[in-house]
């Protein structure tokens, strides 16, 4: 194990420079790319484990203004919470106003939610770009450089008059570690990536079947 770790090493450290840069740059890629994965692991399993948490909190039947006001001094939060706490600032401010129908204040509040909601979903979205890039990239880089370094190998036998297996098999071998290194960064980023945007569309449905069940329980108490 220890002496093939070393040929690899040795591999590397001696392909062209091309190769070296590509593999250079799928190694960045691919920590950028764990570290978003880990990352973002960690903030959905908050965001549902705070979702759980507050519907259970609304639907135990307490008052919504006790409820809003555990919210504002942070005792609950979450991306729920805030969808929540915008709702009813814009409710509570219709109601304010006498000139605004009832049909009205349910508008305004549901736009104020989906307004939030947009923004909770965009934080819960970001990054995901990127992963989707490097899951459709990456191979592409590892096999241009895997192109160059096989050209680059050709390329050095034609100053050896009789060329063998030994000649060309180094050179070959350094830029198939270039593809290799491509499908490594990717795979994870595109299984990643399929997943959270899974997972962000079951939390984008919880999000709006909440907003619909609040705007029907603000109906009733105007």
């Amino acid at each position: 194990m220890l002496t093939t770790e070393l040929s690899l090493l040795a591999l590397v450290l001696n392909a062209s420079l091309p190769v070296q840069g590509v593999i250079g740059i799928l190694i960045l890629v691919s920590i950028i790319s764990w570290t978003v994965i880990f990352s973002k692991l960690k903030f959905l399993f908050s965001t549902k484990r705070s979702t759980d948490k507050f519907e259970e909190e609304f639907w135990s039947g307490g008052e919504l203004m006790q409820l809003m006001k555990k919210i504002e001094e942070k005792k609950i939060t979450g991306s729920l919470p805030r969808i929540f706490e915008a709702g009813m600032h814009e409710f509570l401010k219709s109601r304010k106003q006498n000139s605004t129908g009832q049909s009205e204040i349910i508008d305004n509040t549901r736009r104020a939610m989906k307004a939030a909601t947009n923004r909770e979903l965009s934080d819960l979205e970001n990054w995901l770009p990127f992963l989707a890039t490097t899951g459709s990239v990456s191979p592409y880089v590892g096999l241009f450089g895997t192109v160059w370094g096989i050209m680059h190998a050709f390329l050095a036998l034609a100053n050896i008059q009789q060329a063998t297996l030994a000649n060309v098999a180094p050179g070959i071998a350094e830029a198939l570690i270039a593809t290799a290194i491509g499908l490594l960064a990717a795979i994870p980023a595109v299984i990643a990536y399929n997943k959270f945007s899974t997972e962000i569309d079951i939390l984008a449905s919880r999000f709006d079947g909440f907003m619909e069940e609040f705007s029907n329980i603000l109906q009733r108490q105007i």
